[in-house]
């Protein structure tokens, strides 16, 4: 029998929270990469907004923050003809699955689940259920879509791990259900660090408005900051862990504009940081420009924005519901 070649793209999913103003750091740790990943892969994308609610969250803002942060998938390139972009609380079997999967975890697993504890320590007054057993809701946000890759940072790996195990267990108990999702570390990305504090992850919960840059900064506030980016006395554009403040400069500018580190050095020899910081907030403003713009004018028509995510939401429930009958037929509900 001849082989049969097929030319099927494999499956990447990725959700990303509607919990605030994005940041350059999800933009170049992430964002980024996912409008160059549809033309590779075959991507489903969602505003994960149903997780945000482990912790209080004022209904009108959350309400707005989901419309924006769709409308911020859009504007970085995300095409629906190409990708499924979807609201996670609109399709119904993210939670109906997640209450298979949560019979089918172990107390214990959830119990050490880092993100749970540091989140119970900034939450004290609010260690709910939710904020205990949402990986679980994670792992079925994974496991519904089948998709062969998960895009993940460091703090991210140990939800995949656990999404896994939990695919593992249920496909034992009960047969070939969910595909075993591994994870994607992109070609291209970055782990951008606080402008004020170099040692620290950018951060838009940062007290400090100078340490971060939000995706819809506009080039006035985005130079204004890297003005003020905390550099070091040494003056010498140099890539060093003796210099964090300039290193994580020298990335930002790196991954902006495709020069290599070695190259950045040599492209500011003998000049001071402020030259420097003055090219790095330039290139940061003009990668977002279009982005902003493009922004504003999905956000300026409700209906239009409305009309994308209906679409979407009815394509990512088609591949869900399949996925989830079948969980349920395994298990042996009467369907």
């Amino acid at each position: 029998m001849a082989e049969i070649i097929t030319n099927e793209k494999k499956k990447v999913l990725s959700c990303i929270q509607p919990s605030g103003m994005l940041t350059l750091g999800n933009y170049l740790g992430a964002l980024k990469n996912w409008k160059n990943m549809q033309e590779e892969f075959d991507c489903t994308y969602a505003v994960a907004d149903l997780h945000a609610i482990t912790v209080r969250q004022e209904p009108a803002k959350l309400r707005a923050q989901i419309y924006s942060t769709y409308a911020i998938m859009l504007a970085l390139g995300l095409d629906p003809e190409k990708s499924t972009l979807f609201i996670q609380s609109h399709v119904a079997e993210h939670t109906a699955l997640s209450w298979l999967l949560s019979c089918n975890t172990q107390f214990g697993e959830m119990s050490r689940m880092t993100q749970f504890k540091d989140k119970s320590a900034k939450h004290a007054n609010n260690v709910n259920v939710g904020l205990f057993s949402y990986p679980v809701l994670m792992a079925a946000d994974i496991l519904l879509y089948q998709p062969d890759f998960v895009p993940v940072g460091a703090d991210q790996k140990q939800h995949l791990e656990i999404a896994r195990d939990i695919a593992i267990r249920f496909n034992n108990l009960y047969g070939d259900v969910f595909k075993i999702p591994e994870p994607y570390i992109p070609k291209a990305g970055a782990r951008v660090m606080s402008l004020q504090d170099p040692e620290k992850k950018m951060s838009k919960s940062d007290e400090n408005q100078n340490a971060w840059v939000a995706i819809l900064d506009d080039k006035d506030t985005i130079i204004r900051k890297f003005k003020r980016a905390v550099t070091d006395s040494e003056a010498c554009v140099r890539m060093s862990e003796a210099q964090p403040g300039i290193s994580n400069l020298i990335t930002i500018y790196s991954v902006i504009t495709g020069k290599t580190p070695a190259e950045v050095e040599k492209e500011f020899e003998g000049r001071g940081y402020g030259d420097f910081k003055l090219a790095v907030g330039e290139a940061v403003a003009d990668e977002l420009a279009p982005i902003k713009a493009e922004y504003d004018r999905f956000i300026g028509d409700k209906a239009e924005l409305e009309r994308i995510f209906r679409e979407g939401d009815m394509k990512a429930e088609r591949v869900a519901r399949k996925t989830y009958f079948k969980a349920m037929k395994k298990v042996g509900f009467v369907l």
